[in-house]
This record gives C-alpha cells, structure tokens and sequence, in this order.
C-alpha cells in the first residue's frame, strides 16, 4: 500500500493514470487530424482541420462565423488564425461573406466544396466511431459523454 504523506494523495496515481492515458489520445487525436486533414484536401495541414472544423461547428447553418471566434474557440492567436483562413481560402475550402448584421465585418463559412469534403469526411468518421462504440454499453457511453464534457468544461 502506498504511503500518504503531506507531499503526496491518494489520488496521485490515478491523476498519473489518467495524465498518461490523455496523452495516448491526444497523440493518436494529432495523427488523426493530420490524416483527416489530407482527406479534406492534400494540401491541407492539422491545423487547417481544426479552423474548418470549428467553422464549419460555429458557423452552423451556412450563416458564418467571425474570425475572432474562432480564434476564441480554439484558443489562438488572431493572427495564427489568419494565416489558416487565407490558407484554407486558397485551398477552396472557405470563403468570406458579408456579415448581414454589419456591413463592415466579414464572416467565414465553407464553401460548397469545403463543405462537401468535410461532411464526407464526418460521416465517415462518425462510421468509424460506431463500429468502435457499437461494443460499448450505452451506460458507459453515457459516462464517458458526461466526464469528457465534465473534462472540458472544467478545462476552458
């Protein structure tokens, strides 16, 4: 049995547990990015995975997004998302539009191409989630849906 001191927990091998089981994921969440990014368009990095998914995720409905909430959204520096956007605009795959509440702001939104190698794309991997999640019981499934929202939350 481990000793508890006043420099150590009880807790402290399961937070070490979780520590590195998170890092699994987010290693294996990288290298998935990068390859679902190539499927989108071969040109296209990780990160441009990330802008066009958060655009296509905060722009709901084809109506737009700003720039500085997707910024905000993925935690980045306004000028790291501008260099992605004028990337993914050159790919194709976004494009600006005139924001209908102010006429001097501009919103981002896919493009019907964009848009159309994205939902091939999410389709797909929600194709592949369920063959994996398929042999989960729904009470896990419901568990693991609360803590990672829990998680996250508790990580913005």
């Amino acid at each position: 049995m481990t000793e508890v001191t006043p420099t150590t927990r009880p807790t402290e091998p399961l937070v070490a547990e979780i520590e590195q089981q998170l890092s699994a994921l987010f290693r294996r969440a990288r290298s998935a990015s990068m390859m679902m990014a190539r499927r989108v368009h071969p040109d296209m990095d990780a990160a441009g995975y990330a802008l066009i998914s958060q655009i296509e995720f905060a722009g709901g409905a084809g109506t737009g997004v700003r720039a500085s909430e997707v910024a905000q959204a993925l935690g980045l520096d306004k000028s790291t998302v501008s260099r992605g956007i004028t990337q993914l605009e050159t790919l194709g795959l976004i494009e600006r539009v005139g924001d209908p509440d102010d006429g001097r702001a501009r919103l981002l939104k896919l493009t019907p191409l964009g848009a159309e190698r994205f939902s091939a794309l999410r389709a797909q991997r929600q194709q592949e989630f369920r063959a994996i999640f398929d042999r989960w019981q729904a009470a896990d499934l419901a568990d693991l849906g609360r803590l990672l929202g829990h998680l996250n939350s508790d990580l913005s």
